[in-house]
């Protein structure tokens, strides 16, 4: 089911299935800020990634001596949430676990997804309870897509945590099987630009990590901020489907990453996994905004 949250400047509407945003217009002109889901290029807007962000290596992961399948980005993203809370320019959606869920990831858990409408600005929020008598493990991330009338001509602004432009970023280069590798390259950028073409997707995603950035702007072929999205996350994604010169890119804080080619561990040894002690809450955000 659709909900819509509005304010006086700008709507979105939020489906209860995967507790996802699909939509963002801005009251002054009318204009949609999200991808569609073409399945053309690709059939989802802004999936919420839980409890893994990325892919595990070759599609299997081991916990406490058993080992478990599952798929790129985990589950949530295809569950129907339940809505619990909604106001006019707010709502929540919560997830718990079912057999199903427990066939692929050995945990229970509370999952709530919270959006609320701050002036020109959608406030993300996510909120990871652990009932389990035990440590839990998981991962969570977000994926919006923004749509554009062609990648080429537009940027990224980036930014650091102090609101700073960038001189260069590292990106950690993907290898074969959705898994990243060890290798990673330095990206120079001039004054934070970082123009996007239709070669700069070629090998997946970029993958930013270290809290490099807390910042991301997309930019118009005139150098205009059509969105800015705000984090505090450890690494972010940049992504459009590699090969494709699709019409829309992704920023994607992530709290979690794919694992790498050469990692063998178990699931509480991989890089970047988030821990919740018993009874623990975790508590994450970030804003996606737009000019008035």
């Amino acid at each position: 089911m659709r909900y819509i949250i509005q304010n006086e400047f700008i709507q979105c509407e939020i489906d209860s299935h995967g507790a996802e945003l699909k939509s963002l217009i801005r009251k002054s002109d009318g204009r949609e800020f999200m991808w569609d889901a073409n399945p053309e290029f690709w059939n989802r807007t802004s999936p919420v990634l839980f409890p893994f962000v990325g892919g595990v290596k070759e599609k299997q992961y081991r916990y406490q001596g058993k080992t478990y399948t599952i798929g790129q980005h985990g589950f949530a993203r295809d569950r129907e949430f339940s809505p619990v809370k909604e106001k006019a320019d707010e709502i929540w959606f919560s997830l718990t676990e079912d057999e199903e869920s427990l066939e692929k990831y050995p945990f229970r858990f509370l999952l709530s997804i919270g959006y609320r409408l701050e002036d020109a600005g959608v406030l993300v929020m996510w909120k990871v309870q652990n009932p389990n008598a035990e440590d839990m493990y998981f991962a969570i991330g977000a994926h919006p897509a923004f749509a554009v009338p062609k990648l080429s001509g537009h940027s990224f602004r980036l930014y650091d945590c102090d609101e700073k432009c960038v001189n260069a970023i590292q990106n950690r280069i993907f290898g074969a099987g959705g898994c990243v590798t060890d290798r990673a390259e330095t990206m120079e950028v001039v004054n934070g630009i970082l123009p996007i073409t239709e070669e700069l997707f070629d090998h997946d995603a970029l993958v930013i990590e270290n809290k490099q950035l807390g910042r991301v702007d997309l930019l118009d072929e005139a150098g205009n901020m059509l969105v800015s999205v705000y984090f505090d996350a450890p690494l972010v994604g940049l992504w459009s489907p590699p090969h494709k010169n699709a019409p829309f890119v992704c920023i994607e804080p992530w709290y979690g990453r794919c694992d790498s080619e050469s990692f063998s561990g178990e699931l509480s040894e991989r890089e970047y996994e988030q821990i919740l002690h018993p009874e623990g809450i975790f508590n994450a955000e970030y804003t996606i905004c737009v000019q008035k």
